[in-house]
């Protein structure tokens, strides 16, 4: 299998990360904590590519690569990647706006138990920046999808550890809208599209922290001697590359079983989600031990994408997770 970037996706990488190598720096990051408008000149620019969400599966992995790798905040991965090809799988009039740039919206599935599956309670947690979306998409029981004006609804905001992408609890009980059915099979077709769109940009997030381990393993002196040069540290790199190499080929493919609606689709999805998160935790553990000391500081980038990283490990299903689905298949 060909695993080669067309012409057009070469272009789209290297626009993309020239972009957020201007736009979107760790000051940019840490501003962001304290001030939400600190990222309204980023979201000018990102929401040009808001287009991709329900475009080509490929294309649209290639860009949130480059997006994890800046752990870039703001709401492109909620509108563009979650909401519009929902939006769009049901008709929506809304979908033109949002692959436009010009609304945000968001999505509210998960109940108490935080698992991405459609339920009946009222009260929907881990709603990806809710406070910046114009429309919540809410997947009830059936399945049957309404959406709601975000001025209609009560949201709070939950603690995590990972400050550039916020999550919400959003009361949606007694929120006036029309119910549109959404059939099993698009359904289905959209939680996998999600967990291969999270899984791209985990590994792009992966590869930020293995890259600052490698630089630092480079740079670092001990004994006059480069800490990279000593068996250890160079084990430790060569088995976060592999399972960063193996995330990535994960990824890749499950995005083009998407775009040929190839019956391996949901295998495909599920192990690229596992794989992008055994990259992360293993980029998180040794990234921090290769650092040392630093590693642990608040004046360090490092615990900038170690938070992204953890965050998105456990959003749309942790590895082990999506291991008891895979099993379900293989099994069932």
């Amino acid at each position: 299998m060909d695993f080669t970037f067309t012409p057009d996706q070469e272009l789209l990488r290297e626009t993309a990360r020239g972009m957020f190598a201007k736009e979107c720096p760790t000051t940019l990051l840490r501003a962001h904590m304290d001030d939400r408008d600190a990222i309204i000149p980023l979201r000018k620019h990102v929401r040009e590519f808001a287009g991709l969400g329900t475009g080509d599966a490929a294309d649209l992995c290639v860009f949130l690569e480059e997006t994890g790798y800046v752990a870039a905040p703001g709401p492109f991965f909620a509108s563009a990647a979650l909401a519009a090809p929902l939006l769009a799988a049901i008709g929506h009039e809304l979908v033109e706006p949002v692959v436009s740039g010009q609304t945000v919206a968001s999505v509210a599935v998960a109940g108490h138990s935080g698992e991405w599956t459609p339920n009946a309670e009222p009260v929907k947690y881990f709603v990806i920046d809710a406070d910046l979306a114009d429309w919540i998409v809410v997947v009830d029981p059936g399945p049957s999808v309404r959406v709601i004006a975000r001025d209609a609804l009560e949201f709070l905001r939950i603690d995590t550890v990972d400050s550039t992408r916020p999550f919400f609890r959003v009361d949606t009980a007694g929120a006036p809208a029309e119910s549109f059915e959404l059939s099993v099979d698009a359904w289905n077709a959209w939680h996998d599209r999600a967990h291969a769109a999270l899984a791209a940009e985990m590994v792009g997030t992966a590869r930020r922290l293995f890259d600052m381990a490698l630089s630092y393993a480079k740079e670092r002196k001990q004994f006059d001697t480069p800490i990279g040069a000593f068996q250890a540290i160079q084990h430790k790199l060569a088995d976060l590359a592999l399972a960063l190499e193996r995330a990535t080929a994960a990824v890749q493919y499950a995005s083009m079983t998407i775009d040929a609606a190839d019956p391996d689709r949901a295998r495909a999805c599920h192990v690229a989600k596992a794989a992008a998160g055994d990259a992360a935790r293993k980029c998180v553990k040794d990234g921090i031990q290769i650092h040392g000391g630093i590693g642990y500081t608040w004046e360090h980038d490092l615990h900038l994408f170690i938070r992204r990283a953890t965050a998105s490990e456990y959003l749309l299903g942790p590895t082990s997770w999506h291991h008891d689905r895979l099993a379900d298949l293989l099994f069932s």
